[in-house]
């Protein structure tokens, strides 16, 4: 197969890898693949997509930005499910709208509720966005395992950082995201991020295994935007998750 165009890959780069960690951030791509792997390597950068690839079990794995949002999310997922990915694992920060979830600990995404634009080029919005039970089922047990404090539920995938999270810029907002974020509240949705959705449907409606877990960088019941030095921390735990599971998926796989 001829390279893919954005992420600039073909199938003898990736080596036939079926697995790949999906954070938003490029410069997240480094501290994931030196998680499970201190020899990976960088095999494309293009934009906002940036790809290094390591081994775990002795299986090749990817780990590839995706950029922010849901249209850049289904640009590298599709690429790497046509280059042979069959797993894909998010990995990113989130911020929680629910006041038990606190700054620095974790949310494993079971479904998000589809406000972004992109899946709906996948499948009708009545079709659900839900993770992958081996993928949910391995987060968890890593979480337990490494006692990092989480939560299980359902997140919301937004086109928008501010307007579409309920942060107002001036007096107008368009009504139907006037007091949205108190709706999604008292359905207990956990937290917002912007990539789930997208990548959930796709996995979904292509027969892939789709997962997210995304460390809590802010909550917005105390605060409206993120604090730098209370990141890292939320990152950490999130990586240190995601690789865990990632390599009891792996080792499943095997044994198949």
């Amino acid at each position: 197969m001829d390279r893919v165009y954005h992420l600039k890959l073909d199938k003898e780069a990736t080596r036939g890898a079926m697995f790949a960690f999906l954070p938003g951030d490029p410069d997240r791509v480094l501290k994931i693949a030196q998680a499970f792997d201190p020899d990976s390597r960088e095999i494309a950068r293009n934009r906002e997509f940036r790809t290094l690839m390591g081994n775990l079990q002795g299986e090749p794995v990817l780990v590839t930005s995706t950029g922010i949002g849901g249209p850049s999310t289904a640009i590298a997922v599709e690429e790497l499910a046509r280059l042979g990915v069959r797993v894909f694992l998010r990995v990113g920060t989130s911020g929680a709208i629910q006041g038990g979830v606190r700054v620095g600990e974790t949310v494993i995404t079971a479904a998000a509720v589809r406000l972004d634009g992109a899946s709906l080029d996948y499948a009708p919005i009545e079709y659900p966005a839900v993770a992958d039970y081996d993928i949910l089922t391995s987060l968890v047990g890593s979480a337990r395992e490494l006692k990092i404090p989480f939560h299980v539920g359902i997140t919301a995938s937004t086109d928008t950082f501010y307007a579409g999270q309920g942060r107002r810029f001036s007096r107008y907002m368009i009504q139907r995201l006037n007091g949205s974020m108190e709706a999604w509240q008292k359905l207990g949705v956990l937290s917002y991020e912007m990539e789930a959705s997208t990548l959930l449907t796709f996995c979904c409606a292509h027969g892939l295994k789709g997962g997210c877990i995304t460390g809590v960088a802010v909550n917005r019941l105390e605060e409206q935007m993120v604090r730098e030095e209370l990141l890292d921390v939320a990152e950490k735990r999130a990586i240190s998750i995601a690789t865990k599971a990632m390599e009891k998926l792996v080792v499943s796989f095997k044994e198949l």
